[in-house]
């Protein structure tokens, strides 16, 4: 797999991984480890950022639908998302296209050659759907989403409570064990969050719509979870998944600002339900700013942001470039990972915390490593100059083959990579392990 990038991608997934296993290694010796640190492999953690499963024997959809991706409009480029039926029927009613028969792509690139990026962007969003034109670094950081997420900390705590009751009984070598994880996340920055919780040892619980599917990213990140559906907005799932959080520890969000809100779950609730819970929310654009409350995925923050252009750019492309993997989404999954370890290594001691944490400020990091937030240049190019090493600019065009598992999964059987973390000490130390298999979105029960 080419993995060539304007951006050190390889050593920011080994910072990533970093962080979420030095939060593990300080819960472990809370509960009595001897752990001394930890090894990463910086090739091993981006190899996770690309994708950790490979099937034997069958194969795994498409990541994309036909109609989603960057289109040339009058002055600039936009990027369409299309994967979620909803967010495709908008893309086209905002161009005036027909749902049914659906257009192919041809004709979604002429109906949108013929309109200006920043006009198009604002009639998909205001149609329910998803898009972003492509800016410049420095054209985000002017603008006023751009600014407000530049003042944003990487991690933004509060305390939310007194810890009432007492916590699950867990171990050195599994920090989670016995600690249920109540998972409203989707697509990948928060299931990659659980997941991570998941391989400690916690009981981890996804709740996803009726009609919601992910069948791309399914056995790549259902791993060690059971998945189960509830309609929250029907009073029977209402009713339901106020239940759930009743009997969780930690709930980790992946809603637009304001939306847990409207579903009655703001977190004076959360805590009324369970108090002491731990609470852990991530977003697309923000939780400032007046896109805050916008709908986003990684590769449209990456269109906002600067991401793509900065790779046109650097490879003398006349294209958006976007990263070789979608690094906004697992950087953030592995940072809100840390997060709720050290959330809950506080909950030991009594103090109960929230955590916020998105896709847009995630992007300023790497930017920030990359040397490139405040450039509208060629931040990659400069990167890697400094640098001096085409492996961190990913100039080599790859990464080493790894030592994989046999691994069953619902779907059939394949091979999973060794955890990117290797915990070192003496004794007892934590170890990454899921003993749930991946499986299909709603093949649980919603109950612990």
């Amino acid at each position: 797999m080419a993995l060539e990038s304007a951006y050190p991608v390889r050593a920011f997934a080994g910072w990533a991984v970093r962080q979420a296993a030095d939060a593990a290694v300080g819960l472990s010796r809370r509960l009595g480890g001897s752990t001394t640190g930890s090894d990463i492999d910086p090739d091993l953690a981006l190899a996770w950022f690309a994708g950790s499963f490979t099937p034997q024997g069958w194969s795994i959809p498409p990541p994309w639908d036909p109609l989603a991706g960057d289109y040339p409009g009058a002055g600039g480029w936009i990027r369409l998302h299309t994967n979620a039926p909803h967010h495709r029927s908008a893309a086209l009613a905002a161009l005036g296209l027909p749902v049914d028969p659906l257009p192919g792509r041809d004709t979604v690139s002429a109906a949108v050659a013929g309109r200006e990026p920043e006009t198009l962007e604002r009639a998909v969003v205001a149609a329910g759907g998803c898009a972003a034109r492509m800016l410049t670094a420095l054209q985000w950081t002017g603008h006023p989403q751009g600014n407000a997420v530049n003042q944003e900390p990487l991690i933004d705590w509060t305390r939310v409570g007194t810890a009432a009751a007492p916590a699950p009984a867990s171990s050195p070598e599994r920090p989670l064990a016995g600690v249920r994880v109540l998972d409203l996340t989707r697509i990948i920055a928060g299931p990659v969050a659980t997941r991570f919780l998941a391989g400690l040892g916690a009981e981890v619980l996804r709740i996803d719509p009726p009609g919601w599917e992910e069948p791309a990213s399914e056995a790549e990140l259902t791993l060690g979870k059971r998945c189960a559906r509830l309609d929250l907005a029907s009073a029977a799932g209402a009713r339901r998944i106020r239940e759930l959080v009743a009997g969780a520890d930690m709930v980790v969000s992946g809603y637009r600002k304001g939306a847990l809100a409207g579903l009655g779950l703001d977190s004076a609730r959360l805590q009324q339900l369970r108090p002491g819970l731990v609470e852990v929310a991530l977003n697309a654009y923000g939780w400032t700013g007046p896109w805050s409350g916008r709908r986003g995925f990684d590769s449209l923050v990456q269109m906002s942001s600067g991401i793509a252009h900065a790779g046109m750019l650097h490879f003398g492309t006349d294209a958006p470039r976007p990263l070789p993997v979608q690094a906004l989404d697992h950087a953030t999954g592995y940072l809100a990972a840390a997060a709720a370890l050290r959330a809950w290594l506080l909950r030991l001691d009594g103090g109960v915390f929230a955590a916020r944490l998105s896709l847009a400020r995630t992007a300023v990091q790497l930017q920030h490593m990359a040397g490139a937030c405040t450039s509208a240049q060629t931040p990659g190019r400069a990167a890697a100059a400094r640098q001096g090493s085409g492996k961190e600019s990913g100039q080599e065009g790859g990464i080493p083959s790894f030592e994989q598992v046999q691994e069953q999964t619902f779907w059939g059987p394949g091979r999973r990579l060794l955890p990117p973390v290797r915990f070192t000490g003496w004794g007892t130390v934590p170890r990454l392990a899921w003993d749930v298999p991946a499986g299909p979105l709603g093949a649980a029960a919603p109950q612990w």
